[in-house]
């Protein structure tokens, strides 16, 4: 077991993995840009809005964009029953084991997800104490705030940092909790997932929900799409996908799951980075379900995703669904009985993956620029650090910017120790030509972002040393 494997363990096991883990050299203390001491949450902000009529349940989103990370909060109004269903290989989560024990009693508060990998499990202990600390909740055994939670992990050569959503911004975004609104896209806990590392993809992703109405059936889906493999459209087309550059035209997923192993080798593709990967979904329903019903409604939801991702739930993914009944209609007046509220769940949830996919950083165009000045690439040189253990060397020679990676590891395509050349790709800006976008941009005074955008990492230029 590595040491990596062992960040995304459940938190039952996460204290025993640590006793049996390889011994490591222990990291300095965290110091700017890596401190959180001064981190402003950002909430409710970002992807777009899906609007639906539920009342009862209350969704809040937080970030923090210098990660970028985040959170998202479900919230219901009243305690309600859940089942859980597990199917990746590395799962990080709370209290599923009591949420499969079968009881059918109303026992849990709500469902929070976060990126962080295990560091983010702090996010849903938050969150309960932030419903006793409000009122909501006592110190009664039948009144006790019990919240469910799982995460993702959104480090690796994904950003350039180690931050994590932590009590302060998981406990804000449960109290910006609003009804009937969810941000698709780069929000919340899917502020910094990628999906398709299996094919070399490492397309971005996000969170996506769908909601649907019959009659006074309410059924509502949720997901953090972080998985290993590629998201699927409904015709077999890729959703979203940096093409290796040997791929033939219109390469759909049965071409690359057809000519496994091949597709993933060299002239197809040979995926590198991280293998930790991660998809927790949720659905509610309205309808009461007992609870081998709700058991049930989890398992057939989520044999159903892999449709929409494939392949799925893997070694290398933490897969897990909750499924929540809120109690508020009789199963005798239902609409649906519960396979048929599966079924339906399990289209919707396709939606939800489909709809957590946001627009792609562009790869940049590398056209004739004029030429830079040697006054402004000598103003660009220097040293710009994104955390303690990522920075970038930027130097100047015969007319020309290098950029070179120093630390732990390499800075998306500039090489770790290693310089390569910058190309001139506009005002200011300079790009790494290569599969994958890697834009470096100086045009805010003493920093470089790169990749700006959505998923921007920022390096403060450092002193030069006298």
């Amino acid at each position: 077991m590595t040491k990596s494997f062992l960040l995304l363990v459940s938190a039952s096991a996460f204290a025993l993995a640590l006793t049996v883990g390889p011994v490591v050299a222990q990291t300095p203390a965290p110091t700017p840009p890596d401190s959180q001491a001064n981190l402003k949450p950002l909430i409710n902000s970002g992807g777009k809005e899906l609007h639906f009529d539920w009342p009862m349940l209350k969704i809040g989103t937080g970030e923090y964009s210098e990660g970028p990370t985040g959170v998202t909060v479900f919230s219901f109004d009243k305690k309600v029953m859940a089942a859980v269903d597990v199917r990746g290989g590395a799962p990080g989560t709370v209290n599923t084991d009591l949420a499969r024990l079968g009881y059918p009693t109303s026992d849990f508060d709500a469902v929070v997800f976060a990126g962080g990998s295990a560091y983010g499990l702090e996010s849903t202990t938050a969150v309960a104490s932030a419903l006793k600390d409000d009122g909501r909740n006592t110190g009664n055994w039948d009144s006790i705030a019990v919240a469910l939670g799982a995460i993702i992990f959104d480090y690796g050569d994904r950003r350039l940092n180690e931050i994590y959503p932590d009590k302060k911004l998981a406990q804000a975004a449960y109290r910006a909790a609003q009804p009937g609104v969810f941000r698709n896209g780069a929000a919340g806990a899917g502020r910094m997932t990628m999906s398709g590392y299996f094919f070399g993809c490492k397309a971005h992703s996000g969170q996506g929900g769908a909601f649907r109405q019959i009659g006074d059936l309410k059924i509502a889906v949720f997901t953090v799409a972080n998985p290993y493999g590629v998201v699927v459209n409904r015709d077999g087309k890729l959703a979203a996908c940096y093409n290796d550059a040997g791929w033939p035209a219109n390469i759909t997923v049965n071409d690359l799951m057809h000519n496994l192993p091949e597709s993933r080798k060299a002239g197809w593709a040979t995926p590198s980075g991280p293998m930790h990967n991660t998809t927790i979904s949720l659905v509610v329903v309205n309808q009461k379900m007992d609870a081998a019903e709700l058991q049930r409604l989890a398992i057939q939801v989520h044999t159903s995703m892999a449709r929409g991702i494939q392949p799925f739930s893997t070694m290398n993914d933490g897969d897990a669904l909750y499924a929540v009944s809120t109690g508020e209609i009789e199963a005798e007046k239902g609409i649906a009985d519960s396979t048929e509220i599966g079924a339906i769940a399990s289209d919707l949830m396709w939606d939800a993956i489909l709809n957590s996919v946001p627009a792609q950083d562009p790869l940049p165009v590398i056209t004739p620029q004029p030429a830079v000045s040697a006054k402004a690439l000598a103003g660009y040189a220097g040293d710009y650090r994104f955390s303690n253990f990522v920075t970038v060397s930027v130097t100047e020679k015969d007319g020309k910017l290098f950029g070179r990676a120093t630390g732990a590891r390499k800075a998306f395509n500039v090489p770790l120790d290693q310089a390569v050349e910058l190309v001139p790709s506009g005002p200011g800006t300079f790009a790494v030509p290569g599969r994958y976008p890697t834009v470096l941009d100086f045009n805010q005074s003493g920093t470089l972002v790169m990749n700006p955008g959505l998923w921007k990492q920022t390096g403060i230029k450092q002193k030069a040393k006298k």
